[in-house]
Parts: C-alpha cells; sequence; structure tokens
C-alpha cells in the first residue's frame, strides 16, 4: 500500500472533536487541546495562550450557544511552518453572534470577560456563520517565541 509521506514542515491534519455542551464538556476541550498541542511540539507560550482561549470559547459555546441536544465542534489547525494556530468553535446557535463587551465601569464583574481575554492573547479573532443554523467563533495565535 503506498502512503503519502508529508512535507517537512508541512501543517498536520486539524485535530476537530466534537464534544458535549456542558460544563464537563468545555472542560474537555481545554484539556484535549493541550493534550494535542504538546504532542505536536507547539512551544509552552502558544500551548498555554491557546489553552486559555480555547477555555473561554468552549465556555462561551456552553453558556451562549447552547442548542439542547447538540454538541459544539472544537478544531484546532497548527502550521508549524507559519507558526500560526487556528482554534475554531462551532456551536449551533447562529442568532447569537459574539461581541466584545465595552469597558465596564465596575472593575470587578462577575463575568463578560471572556472575549476580552480571547481578545488580549489572539493575535486575531473574529464569527462566522456555521451550515445549516450555527457559528464558528475562530482564533488565530502566532508562535512568537524564538
Amino acid at each position: 500500500m503506498n502512503q503519502a509521506t508529508p512535507h517537512v514542515g508541512a501543517p498536520a491534519a486539524p485535530f476537530t472533536q466534537l464534544l458535549s455542551s456542558t460544563r464537563r464538556g468545555a472542560r474537555l476541550a481545554r484539556l484535549l487541546a493541550v493534550a494535542e498541542l504538546r504532542s505536536r511540539g507547539a512551544s509552552q507560550d502558544l500551548t498555554e495562550r491557546a489553552e486559555l482561549v480555547v477555555a473561554e470559547l468552549a465556555a462561551n459555546a456552553v453558556l451562549h450557544g447552547l442548542v439542547p441536544g447538540r454538541c459544539f465542534r472544537l478544531t484546532l489547525a497548527l502550521d508549524p511552518s507559519a507558526r500560526r494556530l487556528r482554534v475554531e468553535v462551532s456551536d449551533a446557535r447562529g442568532d447569537l453572534h459574539p461581541h466584545p463587551r465595552p469597558a465596564d465601569p465596575d472593575p470587578l464583574p462577575t463575568g463578560g470577560r471572556g472575549l476580552t481575554l480571547v481578545t488580549a492573547l489572539a493575535d486575531h479573532w473574529d464569527c462566522v456563520p456555521y451550515p445549516p443554523s450555527g457559528k464558528t467563533v475562530r482564533a488565530e495565535l502566532f508562535d512568537t517565541t524564538a
């Protein structure tokens, strides 16, 4: 049987996992992301930033993207040659799109800082439709370690 040999430095196939839209599913998304990035040799800095981004996006998918009986999807696409990681979290609620909150006068709010963290940790993030009726929140992180 012939197998294609990947080019050195070519991006590996993306990691994709469906997870239950529960707090346990969000926690598992974070743990799986860390394990996957470590197994692919991602830097500690990139892994730590991705861990927080995945935690926030997965928590948002569970909290704001929940449709009973539907899962959310985590996808990680690591491109070592470009030193880039794309994190995608897709959920079934396409009618609710994330927006960063304006500055809150309360210095210690109890919620609503998730996308502020994503904005601070990711080099770019956006939201696109996920057919047929959901959405995908994508974040790109660049590895700046030498």
